[in-house]
């Protein structure tokens, strides 16, 4: 008699921001803009589906020709876009410029194709959809942001269970309505069932305070795992009776651009590889277990640094350098 088959890991869609990084790069006539396709949940999916994890992308995806770059850049990585009709609007531009290896931002966002969706262009999600993240600047302006927390109160709510990760990655000088803005980041905060923070995140949402502290006050709001990124110095995680600690990497930095969108990326494919991707399999997690995903997350992210720009590591190159 055959062994049954183990079920299906479940597919990771990430819903949230695609766009073109317009990175510095010098010429002989001067300073010049490179286009590289980049967007935090964006990065998130690349990242994902080169760490192994069966990879789903949805937001409006242009019909021009950065759109057609990004659908090229998930395609070639193996994320799934399917999801995402081509829109007749141009597409959002991130200016960047880097301050002693920290990126600094200058978004052209107005009447794009991911800021313009609507809670009506919400996409059926598949069955095989187990895992959702959300995060970027797709959750600031409308109408996107509102349809990226439509998104994610229906599936807290549509009886399936499926598994919520949250990063906001806050960019302060991209707000124009804060109150509305934290409203809705507490509001998703609730249906999360993981919530990522950088320390500076967290200080802008709960104030200044001590980590553990200013943490556990994010957790009591719903979530059951909140992991805070601290740079240099390592990462934090927090769930009920647990807090786990990893060192930083030593490693020599280009740059910091999606790191942490790399640290997402491979804290689910942990999770989904030793099949605790679901809600109730967060509260029974040891310290051991999250240590382990945590680890594996910061070396990841470690490997994101050395390289100029957002180019998440491939599998091999994470086993490699374990």
């Amino acid at each position: 008699m055959s062994a049954p088959a183990s079920p299906a890991a479940p597919v990771l869609l990430c819903a949230g921001e695609a766009l073109i990084d317009m990175v510095p790069r010098p010429t002989p006539e001067g300073q010049a803009f490179l286009p590289l396709p980049g967007g935090a949940v964006f990065n998130t999916a690349i990242a994902a589906a080169r760490l192994g994890v069966s990879t789903r992308f949805w937001y409006g995806l242009s019909s021009d020709m950065f759109g057609e770059q990004l659908r090229a850049a998930l395609a070639d990585a193996g994320a799934d876009a399917s999801l995402c009709a081509p829109v007749d609007r141009h597409t959002t531009l991130a200016f960047v410029t880097l301050v002693e290896g920290q990126a600094r931002y200058l978004f052209l966002d107005e009447n794009t194709a991911g800021r313009m969706l609507t809670p009506v262009d919400l996409p059926d999600l598949p069955d095989e959809v187990g895992v959702l993240f959300f995060g970027g600047i797709s959750l600031v302006n409308e109408p996107v942001g509102s349809a990226m927390e439509a998104l994610a109160a229906r599936t807290a709510g549509d009886g399936q269970v499926r598994l919520i990760m949250l990063d906001p990655n806050i960019r302060p000088g991209f707000i124009r309505d804060e109150a509305t803005y934290r409203a809705r980041l507490f509001r998703l905060i609730a249906l999360s069932h993981v919530v990522k923070l950088s320390d500076e995140d967290l200080f802008w949402l709960t104030g200044p305070g001590e980590i553990a502290t200013q943490a556990e006050r994010i957790r009591a709001m719903g979530p059951r795992l909140v992991l805070i990124t601290l740079g240099a110095r390592g990462a934090r995680a927090f769930g009920e009776g647990l807090d786990v600690a990893v060192p930083g990497q030593a490693v020599t930095v280009a740059d910091t651009v999606g790191a942490g969108d790399t640290f997402n990326a491979a804290f689910l494919c942990a999770l989904v590889e030793r099949g605790l991707a679901t809600p109730e399999a967060l509260g029974g997690m040891s310290s051991d277990v999250l240590n382990a995903a945590l680890d594996f997350a910061s070396r990841a992210a470690a490997i994101s640094v050395t390289r100029a720009g957002a180019n998440p590591p491939w599998r091999h190159e994470v086993a490699a350098a374990g």
